[in-house]
């Protein structure tokens, strides 16, 4: 339920993101070359796509999967390191 919900309010604040994006592009213009305004319209608009795709990240789920493939990972190394006991063992037991 908890995870339905957090989808929810990260669809919403992508979408209010684009919206202001959408909104803004129009009003900055590059036309009159380098300038203040111009500059912080283009750190405006690269914060506004970074927000974005930290978004579009947390949606698609990509956060599931690397925590699946890390978790089966996990399970490998842990599946290595109890075989490697037992020989640790009897060369302990050797010495």
């Amino acid at each position: 339920m908890k995870k339905k919900k957090n989808k929810w309010k990260h669809t919403a604040y992508l979408l209010i993101a684009l919206g202001m994006l959408v909104y803004a592009l129009p009003s900055i213009s590059f036309s009159g070359g380098f300038s203040w305004v111009s500059l912080f319209g283009a750190v405006w608009a690269g914060f506004a796509l970074l927000i974005i795709a930290s978004h579009l990240y947390y949606l698609i789920g990509v956060d599931e999967a690397k925590q699946k493939a890390l978790d089966e990972i996990r399970k490998e190394k842990i599946a290595q390191w109890e075989l490697k006991w037992p020989e640790e063992k009897k060369s302990q037991e050797a010495n």
